[in-house]
């Protein structure tokens, strides 16, 4: 069955909900980290969501394969990111482990997707 639209994607549906949880957490940032960690954590985010979909429109598996590395990257930038503002008391014990929990769960499926794109050949 060849998918009709990234939306059906949990991948990117979880990387979306990802997403709207840094938003969320973010808010909450001081002031005067709005053009530092509270941007480079929203685009990084953003990117996630953003690779997969546009990927997912490539006319080859090979090119779809290379923006699921570029929104894994992306996730370890903002695996980094959150550890961050952890460590600066920006998030909350309970916010960090939600954000976290999600981009694991994002993280194991773009690994799974990446290499399961080796083995198909159409997704």
């Amino acid at each position: 069955m060849k998918l009709q639209s990234y939306r059906e994607l949990i991948v990117w549906q979880k990387a979306v909900e990802l997403t709207t949880e840094i938003y969320a957490v973010t808010q909450n940032f001081p002031k005067t980290e709005q053009y530092g960690l509270t941007s480079q954590m929203r685009r990084a985010a953003v990117s996630i969501a953003s690779n997969i979909a546009e990927g997912s429109k490539r006319m080859s598996k090979k090119e779809f394969r290379h923006f699921l590395l570029n929104a894994y990257g992306s996730g370890a930038e903002l695996e980094t990111q959150i550890e961050i503002s952890k460590k600066l008391k920006f998030i909350t014990k309970t916010e960090f482990q939600k954000a976290d929990a999600l981009l694991d769960e994002v993280m194991r499926m773009l690994n799974k997707m990446t290499f399961s794109l080796n083995d198909q050949t159409t997704y």
